[in-house]
């Protein structure tokens, strides 16, 4: 019975994680991430960070109960203090391999927030199976089991990716900037403001154990997560801005047609043209166009506030031949 109790713990974890990460690469809406490479974080999330975090949370709460003797004080510096600073460190630091070695793919603030949420939710996977059988399952049965998934994964359920999300933040922040200043602290301030959301959470948690202290540890959450996707919001809006400036100059060199700028411009357009192309053959090209057009337009950006960092010059030529290329075959195919 309690291997059925583990697999259904893991099953609903991951499922639960995995449709979250689906809802943060849908509100990145012009320039899709590569899919590998959010898999590949949301593994690190899962396994190398989750594992990890265990590991020396478990070493270090075991050795300030060996100092203070006391269960209350252990328990209240692993969840305040110990928890939250080893937990955002081995997230973000998924981010930061991200921000360093594919750095031509961190190219806006929202790629920041979806590299560190996709992080974070395979780190809830694999933290919430954990919870669910051990402090669900085995001490309640299936009823344990139930309570504690409601818990964890819907009242719950986005408080990893709500406090990576700073980190990420952060570093986009300095990758959009060229003062030397903050972009040196831009991603500090990113890391301790998520190593305080979480500390909060965690100690107000401790402190209101009974409903009402849940209703309203609750609701304080949800108020983040809220203001966090007004955020989100914003910041596409932002983005499809970009994209009307930057790629307004595309249709007077040939790059795009008014047609393909128009739709380019508008996420739910672009939605529409990979649906109606599935019925044409030519889904692969059209998925291909809308996004290198997106990207190209921030690289123009990039180049504009940026000037020529890191090949930003060549890479704004390269993808302006790429839409071009991408542009004539839809084109023919018409």
């Amino acid at each position: 019975m309690e291997t059925w109790g583990l697999l259904a713990s893991i099953a609903i974890s991951f499922a639960a994680s995995l449709i979250f990460a689906y809802l943060l690469y849908w509100f990145d809406r012009y320039e899709k991430e590569p899919f590998l490479l959010l898999c590949g974080v949301f593994l690190w999330g899962a396994f190398v960070a989750a594992g990890g975090a265990f590991l020396i949370n478990t070493f270090l709460g075991l050795s300030v109960y060996v100092v203070t003797g006391s269960e209350i004080a252990t328990d209240l510096t692993s969840s305040a203090l110990i928890a939250p600073l080893i937990e955002e460190i081995l997230k973000g630091f998924a981010v930061l391999l991200v921000f360093i070695i594919f750095y031509h793919e961190f190219d806006s603030i929202l790629d920041g927030i979806v590299y560190a949420g996709v992080t974070a939710l395979g780190f809830a996977a694999s933290e919430n199976a954990f919870y669910i059988f051990a402090y669900g399952y085995l001490e309640e049965g299936w009823q344990g089991f139930h309570q504690l998934a409601f818990i964890r994964l819907i009242l719950v359920g986005w408080q990893h990716p709500f406090y990576t999300a700073f980190f990420g933040i952060g570093l986009a922040v300095a990758r959009l900037n060229r003062n030397t200043a903050v972009r040196l602290t831009a991603p500090v301030i990113g890391l301790i403001a998520a190593m305080t959301a979480h500390a909060i959470h965690n100690i107000l948690a401790s402190v209101f154990t009974n409903m009402s202290g849940m209703v309203f540890t609750t609701v304080l959450d949800w108020l983040g997560w809220f203001m966090m996707l007004v955020f989100i919001l914003v910041v596409t809006r932002f983005e499809r801005r970009d994209l009307e400036k930057y790629l307004f100059e595309e249709i007077k060199i040939g790059t795009l047609t008014n047609v393909q700028y128009q739709i380019a411009v508008s996420a739910y357009k672009v939605s529409s043209s990979r649906i109606r192309s599935l019925f044409q053959g030519t889904y692969r090209t059209t998925t291909r166009l809308y996004k290198d057009a997106a990207e190209l337009a921030l690289k123009k950006k990039q180049l504009e506030r940026m000037g020529e960092e890191r090949g930003n010059q060549e890479a704004v030529e390269e993808l302006r031949r790429k839409v071009s290329s991408l542009s004539k075959t839809l084109l023919s195919a018409s």
